[in-house]
């Protein structure tokens, strides 16, 4: 097992897959090996990938005042909140 470096909310790239260069964002770590990722459009947080951590590549960590500042429902990702960070991370504004 390695350490994961990945956090949930944070940012990334798919390497491998049908979802290959994709943006992603972190919704769940599983253990040390794999999480849960999801978009909000082909991968919805009700079916959410589960990805190796060797096969995703980290875009952009989590702010902690960012995703706090989110309307997140009892603390878990909703669709339309992964697709608000993905935009604002693609317009530049999640920096």
């Amino acid at each position: 097992m390695t350490d994961n470096i990945f956090e949930v909310g944070d940012i990334v790239l798919a390497l491998a897959g049908r979802d290959e260069k994709k943006l992603f964002a972190v919704i769940e770590i599983i253990d040390g090996s794999y999480v849960l990722i999801a978009d909000g459009k082909s991968r919805k947080t009700e079916t959410p990938k589960k990805k190796k951590i060797k096969h995703i590549k980290l875009v952009k960590k989590a702010r902690a005042d960012y995703i706090q500042g989110l309307n997140l429902k009892n603390g878990k990702f909703t669709n339309s909140v992964l697709r608000k960070m993905l935009g604002e991370y693609l317009s530049g504004v999640y920096v």
